[in-house]
């Protein structure tokens, strides 16, 4: 009876483990030097990150978001909407904008995705997250207020 508890009560990295966001991440580090004016980049992480800082390595705004902005770019709204891009990422204004080099911002939360948008040709920047033990694939989407509404 013993070994069969302990086998059913296993305990491990998971979404609401909260062991995966105390201890220190493991680093993720990513860039790009050439982002073409009104394109979005897909920075994509292995496991789910607990913080990510993005940095502004040009003169060139650039929006982070966590929900694409661009058609048929995978995202799948609450009610099962069909894939697509979520235009009210930029209508409703669910980005932060980094205006000059070496503008940053550190996010302190939970996702398996970021997104960025240049508003202008040559945008570059930086990409640091601390990624947990927890798969990506165990990610819920992020929808809702403030993220899609």
């Amino acid at each position: 009876m013993a070994s069969e508890f302990h086998t059913r009560y296993i305990h491990g990295a998971g979404l609401w483990n909260a062991g995966s966001y105390i201890q220190a991440g493991h680093p993720f580090i990513k860039g790009s030097s050439d982002i073409d004016n009104g394109a979005e980049d897909k920075i994509t992480f292995p496991h789910v990150a607990r913080s990510v800082t993005v940095i502004n390595r040009s003169s060139v705004d650039l929006r982070v978001h966590f929900v694409s902005a661009t058609a048929n770019a995978g995202y799948q709204g609450p009610d099962g909407a069909a894939p697509g891009g979520n235009p009210t990422v930029i209508s409703d204004y669910h980005y932060i904008t980094l205006t000059e080099d070496r503008d940053s911002i550190t996010f302190n939360v939970k996702c398996s995705e970021i997104y960025i948008t240049s508003q202008g040709d040559n945008g570059a920047y930086e990409v640091f997250a601390e990624l947990t033990g927890v798969p990506a694939g165990d990610m819920y989407v992020l929808t809702g207020s403030g993220v899609t509404e």
